[in-house]
């Protein structure tokens, strides 16, 4: 394996539980905590523009009907999904992918940028994702590893973007998901914590790949994980980890930034 230099703590959604999902928020708040990357989904706009947001539709985040394939990016941008969080964050409306990696390039964050297509416009999602980052190139980007859930995304975004590592994601660990991940020439096995095993994280490294984890909160579970192998940890309370006492085996906490 190629030596790896990621991170090895990740902010979940770009700052985790404390802040909105998806936001330039979250990535000045993970910064301040000293995160060194953060995680964050995305999503095609109606006419065709990459945003940042994991569901589907508006409900959850912003509390309001409509479906993110159907709005305009104009429209989105003018959503706010800060309100409902915390009325201090009133007014945080859904970003843009360019002005969120400017943002990152900004605050020296590298950023696993989860492709997160609705559902039937997974090349769609994953060749309009690829051609923005070829067309900022590699001089403007922070640091990224692409993921998806979907192969027919992540391989789109390939075609345009070869060089750019690449990661799949999976639930759960099984040999299916391995051999996807290896035959989209990934770096990384994105897996699920429940049901994690050592010996599946093995198998993994075996198969040359690293195994990074989602979602991790507690800082036992991070070291343990550690311990087995794995990589790096997706969080949504990275302040947790990042200060979490020394363990005798695992060093402190904060050492996970830099595995």
């Amino acid at each position: 394996m190629s030596d790896w230099s990621w991170p090895a703590l990740i902010a979940h959604r770009c700052g985790g539980a404390l802040a909105p999902e998806n936001t330039l928020a979250g990535l000045g708040i993970a910064a301040r905590l000293g995160c060194a990357a953060v995680e964050f989904d995305v999503m095609l706009s109606g006419d065709g523009v990459p945003v940042l947001i994991h569901d589907e539709t508006l409900e959850r985040t912003a509390g309001r009907r409509g479906e993110v394939f159907r709005l305009s990016a104009e429209a989105l941008q003018a959503t706010d999904v800060g309100c409902r969080f915390h009325p201090a964050f009133s007014g945080e409306t859904i970003p843009r992918l360019d002005a969120a990696l400017s943002r990152c390039f900004q605050l020296g964050l590298a950023a696993n940028l989860e492709i997160k297509p609705a559902a039937g416009f997974e090349v769609d999602t994953g060749r309009t994702v690829g051609r923005l980052l070829a067309g900022i190139g590699p001089g403007g980007l922070p640091p990224l590893l692409l993921s998806s859930f979907s192969e027919q995304a992540l391989e789109a975004a390939a075609a345009e973007v070869e060089d750019l590592p690449r990661a799949f994601l999976a639930e759960r660990f099984d040999v299916g998901a391995l051999t996807t991940a290896v035959r989209l020439s990934c770096v990384s096995l994105n897996l699920g914590r429940q049901g994690l095993q050592a010996a599946q994280v093995a198998a993994v490294r075996d198969a040359g790949l690293r195994t990074l984890v989602y979602t991790v909160n507690a800082p036992d579970e991070a070291r343990s994980l550690t311990e087995w192998g794995v990589v790096g940890v997706f969080s949504d309370r990275p302040d947790l980890l990042l200060t979490a006492p020394a363990s005798p085996d695992a060093g402190t906490a904060a050492s996970i930034q830099s595995a």
